[in-house]
């Protein structure tokens, strides 16, 4: 297959691209295209053959649950069986934007889509691209991220490119995406709304507009074997580059001495090293390659699957990462981060 690339401006957009990309979409084909949070893999989201091209295209489980992506808020009542209290509160607040809704199904929504579940994840995204593609297709768009399942997410087209080129249709250049970090997944269908992936809509923002909001287990700790996710990124190894990532915990100087005796141990034999750190840590520490990730955690969720796969195009061979705050955006950064490096913690 030969992968059409197109660049577009999101401030002045081609309508003859958006219709061929949709197009694509109608007959069965995946695009790629920009969102707000990172690059999505789509297809017709009502089309189960379609669908299960997604999962061939990125080496996807099967058990792992897709979203879908809608264009207007009309399309929602098509595919739910009802809309809570709390989800008009979050809509109403926070949509059209990095914010994704679990609503019990309807049965047009293919089990290819919501991997077996009788629920399904929606979300409308606030890319102006994005949207006028879904308006285009006419139909809800499966749109989980546009990478090799379980490597890094992508926030550039190259990204995309490097992942995808030949397995799909169609790769829309869009630029590089605001958030970085997958939208906020929240599932809508109990009796109080549960976290089930942070993101950039933090639960302190979430809690302003609904009150008291759970947290899954699952952003903390890795499922079980034999638990089924309710979303995706919630069960299997996720983000991490080609390089061994390892989270190094404790008070400031001990993750300092104890990240650069590591490192010196590894280029000793042979390994090239990297480090993730906040901006104003980055001059205690002397790898190969050390990154600041930001100087705070919202930047830090924009950079992240950069700085990730900038370590892949550097080949190095291990990564060590400061443990950051669990709080407001670094819950999302840190949830990331622990699937990244397979949830292997040294204390310091």
């Amino acid at each position: 297959m030969i992968t059409i690339f197109e660049k577009i401006d999101s401030n002045n957009i081609n309508m003859d691209l958006i219709e061929k990309a949709a197009g694509i979409l109608r007959k069965g084909g995946l695009v790629a295209f920009p969102t707000e949070t990172v690059y999505g893999l789509g297809a017709d989201g009502l089309n189960a053959s379609a669908c299960k091209k997604i999962y061939e295209a990125k080496g996807r489980p099967s058990d792992n649950p897709l979203i879908l992506h809608i264009g207007n808020i009309s399309q929602l009542k098509d595919i739910v069986c009802d809309i809570p209290e709390c989800a008009v509160k979050i809509i109403d607040r926070f949509w059209p934007g990095p914010v994704t809704l679990v609503f019990r199904k309807k049965s047009i929504v293919p089990d290819s889509v919501s991997g077996g579940l009788n629920t399904v994840a929606v979300r409308f995204p606030s890319n102006p691209v994005a949207r006028a593609i879904i308006n285009a297709a006419k139909t809800p768009v499966a749109a989980p991220s546009a990478n090799t399942s379980g490597k890094p997410s992508p926030t550039r087209a190259k990204h995309v490119l490097h992942d995808m080129d030949g397995k799909i249709d169609m790769i829309i250049d869009g630029g590089s995406c605001e958030v970085g970090l997958e939208s906020t997944i929240v599932d809508v269908t109990g009796k109080k709304p549960v976290i089930l992936r942070p993101g950039g809509i933090t639960k302190e923002m979430l809690e302003e507009v609904v009150g008291a909001i759970d947290i899954d287990p699952a952003v903390y700790k890795a499922l079980s074997a034999g638990e089924k996710p309710k979303a995706p990124g919630m069960k299997y190894t996720h983000y991490s580059p080609d390089a061994e990532v390892f989270l190094v915990k404790g008070e400031k100087s001990n993750v300092a001495e104890k990240i650069n005796q590591l490192v010196k141990q590894d280029m000793e034999n042979g390994l090239k090293t990297g480090v993730m750190c906040l901006n104003s840590n980055a001059g205690l520490y002397k790898a190969d390659m050390v990154v600041g990730v930001g100087k705070n955690m919202r930047q830090a969720g924009k950079a992240l699957f950069d700085i990730l796969r900038d370590f892949d195009e550097n080949k190095v061979n291990k990564v060590y990462s400061e443990v950051f705050e669990e709080t407001g955006e670094g819950m999302a950064v840190m949830n990331r981060l622990k699937k990244a490096a397979g949830y292997k913690l040294i204390e310091a």
